[in-house]
């Protein structure tokens, strides 16, 4: 499939960035950090293993396996906004049957939080019981950019307004940047018990297992964009798009069908003088309606064949050419263009503006119980 090819070409690139031992992703602080979190596990009462909903396997924290011994663990799907809803829930199976614990979040969402936040108390509680007073640590770990500073500044703020505890809260630095948080801070989450949650920075493995790990780990935001190439990312992410089904549920003008009426009324409140002052926020609704309109119509108009590579290329570049006007980027900019076009695009699938694509499904027995298991009922 071209697709693979695609992901082959941008793994490769993955690989070689991290044998660069000056501007590679595994960084003596990323070193010295790792070993800090390897000694700090033993000592924590529960382990939090931070996962990308869109990519549960290759986002694995590389290290958990070399802890001596880990009390508590439990895997965290986060992003489950981003994914495709039927697959994360397969995925919850699946480590289930694999006795671990998994639970999906969104660390945007107040109510996912809370309900997590009420999963973590009852679970301390379960673990001190008969000690109704005493304090719990939990220790946050995962790969960059996975979302674990987002997560507990959630768990924080929910933590702390429950408890009606006053003065000004303790943030983690959130940024869609990896590598931003540098040590382990402590964050308080809850009383009576008292949870104390800590932030830890985003480990990577010092050298990627395998190229198709690596694109997936890449697309997704956890190695830093320049270390690819924005335009190489953005054509491996069309190639996954055009032989997905997620542009399927928009008509031909790009809005999604299911919430064509919601998308319509939100186009016709857009102001003009807005569009005309912002033309440049490819976040704003009538672009990211234009940015689907066209990958449709292109789409639509191809020939082609979806299993040649040189029709795919052919495709792709059709659609970043198109994407120019889409994101109000002149034709004429030359590769300047081209990389602002590619990482415009990256930052709308990576926030869920063109579909929820999940990259990884669990092994096809998992499912194939799950489904008979509705069968069934």
């Amino acid at each position: 499939m071209p697709a693979a090819v695609f992901s082959r070409r941008v793994g490769n690139l993955v690989k070689d960035a991290g044998r660069r031992t000056e501007t590679g992703w595994f960084t003596p602080h990323m070193e010295a950090a790792s070993r800090a979190i390897l000694d700090r596990i033993p000592l924590v009462d529960c382990v939090i293993e931070v996962r990308d909903a869109r990519i549960p396997v290759s986002s694995a924290y590389p290290q958990i396996e070399r802890a001596s011994t880990v009390s508590k663990r439990l895997i965290v799907l986060n992003k489950m906004d981003l994914s495709d809803h039927q697959q994360t829930q397969e995925w919850v199976k699946y480590f289930e049957e694999q006795q671990l614990q998994c639970c999906p979040v969104n660390s945007h969402n107040k109510e996912c939080i809370k309900k997590f936040l009420q999963l973590l108390r009852a679970q301390m509680r379960e673990l001190k019981v008969g000690f109704p007073d005493s304090t719990s640590t939990i220790m946050l770990i995962g790969i960059p950019n996975i979302g674990k500073s987002a997560l507990i500044n959630s768990l924080h703020q929910i933590g702390r307004v429950s408890a009606l505890e006053k003065g000004k809260l303790k943030h983690a630095i959130v940024s869609s940047l990896p590598g931003e948080t540098k040590d382990i801070s402590s964050f308080k989450i809850a009383s009576h018990p008292n949870i104390y949650i800590l932030d830890t920075p985003g480990i990577l493995a010092p050298e990627i297992p395998d190229s198709e790990t690596g694109s997936k780990l890449a697309i997704t935001g956890a190695i830093k964009d320049h270390l690819i190439g924005e335009y190489e990312l953005a054509q491996y992410l069309l190639a996954i798009f055009n032989t997905s089904d997620a542009y399927k549920v928009w008509d031909t003008k790009g809005t999604k069908l299911s919430n064509y009426q919601n998308e319509k009324n939100s186009e016709e409140q857009e102001p003009e003088s807005r569009r005309k002052q912002f033309p440049s926020d490819h976040t704003q609704d009538f672009i990211v309606k234009d940015v689907r309109h066209m990958l449709v119509q292109q789409i639509s108009s191809f020939n082609g064949d979806l299993a040649s590579e040189d029709d795919m290329v052919g495709l792709i570049e059709a659609q970043l050419r198109a994407l120019h006007e889409a994101f109000r980027v002149p034709v004429d900019s030359g590769k300047e263009g081209l990389n602002r076009v590619a990482t415009k695009l990256l930052n709308l699938y990576r926030t869920g503006r063109l579909g929820h694509l999940t990259l990884e499904s669990p092994p096809r027995d998992c499912c194939n119980r799950m489904n008979s298991i509705k069968l069934d009922d």
